[in-house]
C-alpha cells in the first residue's frame, strides 16, 4: 500500500510537470488501490473469522472445563451427602441402642423395685403376724395362769 502511495505521489508530480502526461496512468493506479484495498479487506475478514473461530473454540473449552468442574463438585457433594447420611444413620442406631438399653434397664429396675417392695411388704406382714402371735400367746398364757391372790 505504501508503494502505491509513493507511486501516486510520483505520478501526481509528473502530471503537474509533464504536459503529455496520460491520465489513464493515474486511473490504472487507482484500480490498483482498489484491488489492494479489497485484498486488505478480505485479509481482515479472514483474520476476523479466524479470531471468531478461536474465540468460539476457547469458549467451548471453557464451557467443557466448567461442566467438568461442576460434575466433579456435584459428585463430591453426593459422596459427602452419602457419607453424612451413613454417619447420621450410624449415630441414630447407636442412640436407639442406648435408648433400648436404658429402657430394658428401667424395666429391670422396676421389676427389682417391685420385688423389693413386695418382699418388704411380706416381711412387714410376717413381722406383724409374728408380733400378733407373740401377743396372743402372751395374752393366752396369762389367762391359764392362776393368780395367787
Amino acid at each position: 500500500m505504501e508503494a502505491l502511495i509513493s507511486q501516486f505521489t510520483y505520478l501526481s508530480d509528473q502530471s503537474l510537470n509533464d504536459k503529455n502526461f496520460d491520465p489513464q496512468t493515474i486511473e490504472d493506479l487507482m484500480r490498483l488501490f482498489e484491488l489492494e484495498s479489497y485484498k486488505a479487506w478480505a485479509a481482515m475478514e479472514l483474520e476476523l473469522d479466524n479470531e471468531v473461530a478461536d474465540a468460539e473454540n476457547s469458549m467451548k473449552e471453557a464451557e467443557d472445563e466448567l461442566e467438568s468442574a461442576m460434575e466433579s463438585a456435584m459428585r463430591e457433594f453426593r459422596e459427602f451427602e452419602e457419607e453424612m447420611e451413613r454417619e447420621s444413620n450410624k449415630e441414630l442406631q447407636g442412640l436407639l441402642s442406648i435408648g433400648e438399653s436404658a429402657r430394658r434397664l428401667g424395666k429391670t429396675m422396676e421389676k427389682a423395685a417391685n420385688i423389693a417392695s413386695n418382699r418388704y411388704i411380706e416381711a412387714a406382714l410376717n413381722s406383724a403376724t409374728a408380733s400378733m402371735r407373740s401377743a396372743m400367746k402372751t395374752v393366752a398364757g396369762k389367762g391359764k395362769k392362776v393368780h395367787p391372790s
